[in-house]
Order: C-alpha cells, then sequence, then structure tokens
C-alpha cells in the first residue's frame, strides 16, 4: 500500500523534526488532505493508520462522511462560505478556516454544540491568501466571545509556497509568538492551544517552530484528480 509506505516516511520525518526541536511525537496531529482524492484513497488512509481526514469543499466532505462516517476526525481546511455552514456544520469536528465575523455568527447560529474553530491568519501578507492580519487578529477573537458556540482551539495559515527556508521559519515562528500572546489573556472562549501549520513541502519546518497539526495532502495520499 503506497500510503501506508508514505505514513511510515512522514512519520520518521515527524520524529526527526520533534527530536530536533525537543518536542513529543505525541504532541503532532497528522491530518491526511483527501480533497483531491478518491473515497478510495481515503479508506487506504484510513487503514494505514491515520486518524484524521481534511476536506476543503462541501461537496468532497460530504460525499466521504456518508461512505466513512465517524470513523475519522473530520477537518474542515478551506475557505468556508457562510450559506455553506448549514450543510457541514454537523458533520466536522473542527473549522481551520474562520476568517470573519459574519462566518463565526452564521457558525454560532447553526450549531448545536460549542464548535471547535481555528482563526485562518494571514501572517505572510499574500493578496491570494485568505486570513485576518496579523495586527488584527486578537481584537477578532475577544469580538468572539459574545458567540456561545465558538470555541478558539488554535490559529492555523498557510505559508507562502517557497523553498526558501528563513521565509518559512519567520512564518511559522511569528504564528507561534500571537498564539502565546493570545494564550497570556486567558480568554474564556480561546485556548488557543493548536497550531495548524505546515503542508506536505515544509512540515517538518512547522513542526520545529511550533506546529501542533499538519495538513498533508500529496506526500501522503497523492492525487488523483
Amino acid at each position: 500500500m503506497q500510503v501506508k509506505h508514505n505514513l511510515e516516511e512522514i512519520r520518521e520525518k515527524v520524529k526527526l523534526a520533534c527530536e530536533k526541536a525537543d518536542r513529543s511525537v505525541e504532541d503532532i496531529t497528522i491530518i491526511a488532505v483527501t480533497k483531491y482524492v478518491t473515497i478510495e484513497r481515503a479508506k487506504e488512509a484510513l487503514e494505514a493508520g491515520v486518524t484524521n481526514l481534511g476536506e476543503n469543499r462541501e461537496e468532497g466532505l460530504l460525499a466521504k462522511r456518508e461512505v466513512l462516517m465517524d470513523e475519522p476526525v473530520w477537518h474542515f481546511i478551506g475557505s468556508l462560505q457562510t450559506r455553506k455552514v448549514k450543510s457541514i456544520i454537523d458533520h466536522v469536528d473542527y473549522i481551520h478556516s474562520l476568517d470573519r465575523f459574519s462566518l463565526a455568527k452564521e457558525i454560532n447560529k447553526r450549531a448545536v454544540k460549542k464548535i471547535k474553530c481555528f482563526v485562518q491568519v494571514n501572517v505572510s501578507q499574500e493578496e491570494s491568501k485568505h486570513g485576518i492580519a496579523v495586527e488584527d487578529t486578537i481584537d477578532f477573537i475577544k469580538s468572539l466571545e459574545v458567540l456561545p458556540n465558538i470555541e478558539i482551539v488554535g490559529l492555523m495559515t498557510m505559508a507562502p509556497f517557497t523553498d526558501e527556508e528563513e521565509l518559512l521559519r519567520n512564518c511559522f515562528r511569528n504564528l507561534k509568538k500571537l498564539q502565546t500572546e493570545v494564550q497570556k489573556l486567558a480568554l474564556s472562549n480561546a485556548p488557543c492551544q493548536e497550531l495548524s501549520m505546515g503542508m506536505s513541502n515544509d512540515y517538518s519546518i512547522a513542526i520545529e517552530e511550533g506546529a501542533t497539526m499538519i495538513r498533508i495532502g500529496t506526500a501522503l495520499v497523492g492525487s488523483e484528480k
């Protein structure tokens, strides 16, 4: 099984990154991003030992969840349109892309329980990326205190797609710094213990800089579409 082989390689790299940063591998959650693969490939990932799946589109999430049900922990990792909250809200365990108050209001309105959300932060300041500006993040999180069904479990970012290690490190380091600032506030709605950062090309660096959840697509499950 190719996915099993890929997972073994990724776990070894995770272990090395943790050793380098004096961290425990138990601190790291590997999310298999299955948005470009079939339900069969997602099943293969679960059989290989993956326990967390990530989808970035409503249709892909619902199609896979209909077959796989509650077997994995489900993460919605893509930009979420407000009008689509209703259809996915009962089918996800985490939302990684909270980036505006109108979306938070809709999640709060539709949820029947507290929803674990990551605030997406545009650390790299790229116009092509979604997310709150670093300087606006704390005020945004404070504004969510009036929404009882929103729990900010962490921060998420997408680093620039580059091989320049220092650029990547600065991006991840700045998100870690921001997380520390949020935690110091001890907000009741924002324990902010997680950092969702790092993908197929940069997850080792992300782990060294504090990531707790890494989102791995191509390097783990490949691409079929």
